[in-house]
């Protein structure tokens, strides 16, 4: 997916509204500026495809991001931009600085990260990566919008989020604060899959994590650049 901006003389229109899928509008505006965006679907997935707002290890510049580079590659998914919350929630980590989002509006911090469109086959292996079948994340809907338009259009996409059966004991556990960003100091100390103890699950490892004490040395939130 391509955009491309262009510039014309006759005066602002209320909005320019782009429709990437049949689920989903972007409205820009500019009361200076005429902006036309000019959108390629190029690469775009063609079958149905669902928008994913990531905040974690599947973002630019993490562990899990390989996944989608190689779906980008083979035409399954597209990144659309970087984009954030529109209500707080809260962003904490799990065991091996893990990083999960809980279904708790009004806690926590508005929340950065990417949004990507992606095939059904595409989405499937995402689900397989979140453990959704085993109970370890749930992908569930969210409000977002773009972070860097003056004025805010709100896409209803869908992210995924802690499981409700342990949520509001791993927001406790860390002692009910959270980031808005998961950067790399945030995450330093994370441990990939293939390095964790094999011999338990993960959910196990999460259960495990909540009942222990909380690190008092766990850093605070920081901002979120780009």
């Amino acid at each position: 997916m391509r955009i491309e901006k262009t510039r014309s003389s006759p005066p602002p229109p209320p909005f320019v509204s782009v429709n990437l899928t049949s689920e989903f509008t972007i409205s820009f505006k500019n009361k200076d500026l005429f902006i036309i965006y000019s959108i390629s679907t190029m690469g775009v997935p063609a079958a149905n495809p669902v928008l994913i707002f990531t905040y974690g290890t599947l973002k630019q510049g993490f562990s899990n991001h390989a996944l989608l580079q190689d779906m980008m590659s083979t035409g399954d998914a597209t990144f659309l931009g970087s984009y954030r919350t529109v209500h707080t929630l809260p962003l904490v980590c799990g065991p091996y600085r893990v990083p999960f989002l809980i279904n708790l509006p009004g806690r926590g911090h508005r929340v950065s990260g990417e949004l990507y469109a992606v095939s059904p086959a595409a989405l499937a292996k995402m689900d397989e990566l979140e453990g959704v079948s085993r109970g370890h994340y749930e992908r569930l809907p969210i409000e977002i919008e773009m972070e860097m338009e003056d004025e805010k259009t709100v896409s209803v996409v869908e992210a995924y989020y802690a499981h409700r059966s342990y949520a509001e004991a791993l927001w406790r556990r860390n002692g009910e604060e959270g980031y808005n960003c998961y950067t790399e100091k945030v995450a330093r100390g994370y441990v990939k899959r293939k390095d964790r103890p094999q011999h338990i699950t993960f959910l196990d490892q999460i259960r495990l994590f909540v009942s222990s004490q909380c690190d008092s040395a766990q850093p605070h939130q920081p901002s979120c650049n780009h």
